[in-house]
Order: C-alpha cells, then sequence, then structure tokens
C-alpha cells in the first residue's frame, strides 16, 4: 500500500486496521483499530490531520482531505460510502456518508445521521444527530429520524471484509 511520510509526519494506522494496497495515505493521518480503506481510497494530511475512527470503512474512490484550520475527523463506526468527498468536516459516530456524496469545509454530521447518496452538504452546515439529509443543497429530511442501530449491518460487514482481505487477498498479475 502507498504510505507516505510528509517531511516528518508519518500516517498512524492501528496494526488492526486494513488498508487495500491500492489505497494511498499521507502525511498527518490516523487509522483506528479494524477501520478499512478500500481501493483507490486517498487519504491526504497534508495541510492539517485526518483521523478516522475504530472500525470506520472509507470505500472505494474516496477522498478524504483537509485544511490547515479545519482538521477532517472521522467518527467510529461511520460508512463512508463510494466515490465520497470529506473536506474539513467532522462526521460523528455511527453517520453514514452516502457513495457519491460531497460534505464541505467546516460542516458537521452528528452521530448516526445520514448524508444522502449524491448530496452535497455546504460548508458550516450542520445535520443533526439521526436524521437524513439529501439533496443539493443537501437539507434535513423533516420527520424522519434514522433508528438506533441501523448501519451495525455494515460497520459489521466491512470489518469482517477487512480481515478477510488482510488474510486472503492476493495479487496474481
Amino acid at each position: 500500500m502507498p504510505l507516505y511520510a510528509l517531511g516528518d509526519v508519518e500516517p498512524d494506522i492501528h496494526p488492526e486496521a486494513y488498508v487495500h494496497p491500492d489505497a494511498v495515505v499521507i502525511g498527518n493521518v490516523t487509522i483506528g483499530a479494524e477501520a478499512s480503506i478500500w481501493p483507490t481510497a486517498v487519504l491526504r494530511g497534508d495541510d492539517g490531520r485526518i483521523e478516522v475512527g475504530a472500525r470506520t470503512s472509507v470505500q472505494d474512490g474516496s477522498i478524504i482531505h483537509c485544511t490547515p484550520h479545519e482538521p477532517t475527523i472521522i467518527g467510529a463506526e461511520v460508512t463512508v460510502g463510494h466515490n465520497v468527498h470529506i473536506e474539513g468536516a467532522v462526521i460523528g459516530d455511527r453517520a453514514l456518508v452516502s457513495s457519491g456524496s460531497v460534505v464541505l469545509n467546516g460542516a458537521r454530521v452528528g452521530e448516526g445521521a445520514v448524508v444522502a447518496a449524491g448530496a452535497v452538504v455546504s460548508p458550516k452546515a450542520e445535520i443533526p444527530p439521526r436524521r437524513m439529509a439529501m439533496g443539493v443543497p443537501a437539507r434535513v429530511r423533516e420527520g424522519h429520524e434514522v433508528p438506533e442501530g441501523y448501519f451495525d449491518h455494515a460497520v459489521r460487514s466491512y470489518v469482517q471484509r477487512g480481515k478477510r482481505f488482510r488474510v486472503e487477498l492476493r495479487r496474481i498479475s
């Protein structure tokens, strides 16, 4: 896997985390226990820091970046879908950031919240805990609360998948 130091700053990856060989991790990035980083994901901690919590999955093609004044903090047991872009934002524990969505600088996604597929969370926007945000720009869906434990299956699936890939993945060409 391409891991890069930037100057004296090196990524800090927990030994129980899984980072796919085609993912790229650069600089000031911390990845927690049983987290998984999938093919072509890029985590670039050059201007600030990036934290990925335990049992969080960052799926294929996602780009995680930060700014000097706004770190990107992704909590524990978060599912970051395919082709997501998160930049200088905070994602609460057990949230889902669905495929193709964008979460911009200074935004906060609450614990257990959902950013729907293709949504764009504007700079400084706040998505309350256990609520769903949809659209461009993302708006909170009124009258809908995300049930407790709604993403447990996804978290378990990606923890198990990371363990399997760590043992069984082999390049054949």
